[in-house]
């Protein structure tokens, strides 16, 4: 039985609280807003007053928090209750840069500190599924990986950089909401067209996204854009899109229509589509 401590107890962090409980560890928790934490009080956890009560003889502290500010003030509060040998494990999602501060200030005082956000659901974290990335010191990761992979459905260690797992989290939500974002054009597109919704999203399944990411997606981080898909005629689709859209709002493709624009004036009408990453990979 580990004694364990989260500081935040929001949807994921509770549900993190919750499954660590039924796994048998021995869980404090505290959160800002009490009403939050004295929840998990059925499932046997603890509620402390203050983060430093809640720290307290605890040999891991999951961080669940907002933004840095909130990590930083946080910590500043636990640090009066924290043991010598506790690891702090925080799945927020931070700035990269500012995570990189952050253990560099943490490492100078002697603080254990493991950055390891996630790409879960709180039903996910319930069910032990789901992604997390870590990143930072290696005999750190080692001493605690077996209960960070009891937590989830892959662990996936980042190595000793201790931006990079902020940096790939920042990555996968920007995937997760651009899909989103363009789903919601294709929905807007369906309802334009008088086609039911759930049509439009199952053309999905006619596309094989995976296949997409490694050949188009491995190509585009090269610098190589091989045309497939000139992007003068790909403007031409967006066109005929926009145009079926009419007044209705769209989440993604004006921006898109933008960006096609700028490179077309520039000389590019000939590329392949993914010549939308010119910039990116130019350095």
């Amino acid at each position: 039985m580990a004694i364990i401590a989260f500081l935040g107890t929001g949807l994921l962090g509770a549900a993190f609280a919750e499954a660590a409980a039924q796994r048998g560890d021995r869980v404090t928790v505290w959160n800002r807003s009490a009403s939050k934490a004295q929840a998990l009080a059925q499932f046997g956890i603890t509620i402390a007053a203050t983060p430093a009560e809640a720290v307290r003889g605890a040999s891991r502290v999951h961080l669940v928090l907002k933004d840095d500010p909130v990590v930083d003030d946080i910590i500043a509060a636990a640090r009066a209750g924290l043991s010598a040998g506790a690891v702090i494990v925080d799945h927020s999602t931070t700035l990269p840069t500012l995570t990189a501060a952050r253990a560099a200030k943490l490492a100078a005082a002697g603080v254990n500190y493991l950055h390891c956000p996630v790409f879960m659901t709180p039903l996910m974290a319930r069910n032990a599924r789901g992604s997390m990335l870590a990143a930072g010191p290696a005999a750190l990761f080692e001493a605690v990986k077996a209960d960070l992979a009891a937590m989830t459905g892959r662990l996936e260690y980042q190595g000793e950089r201790s931006d990079l797992a902020a940096a790939k989290k920042l990555f996968g939500n920007a995937l997760i909401l651009s899909l989103s974002a363009a789903m919601a054009d294709v929905l807007t597109l369906a309802q334009a067209c008088d086609v039911p919704g759930q049509d439009a999203i199952g053309m999905m399944e006619l596309l094989d996204l995976n296949m997409m990411v490694a050949t188009r997606g491995a190509n585009m981080a090269r610098g190589d854009f091989p045309p497939s898909f000139e992007l003068a005629m790909a403007r031409k689709d967006v066109s005929l899109m926009l145009e079926t859209a009419g007044a209705r709002p769209l989440a993604l493709l004006h921006g898109i229509a933008a960006r096609m624009d700028q490179l077309l004036t520039a000389g590019h009408g000939a590329d392949d589509v993914s010549v939308l990453a010119i910039d990116a990979v130019q350095r």
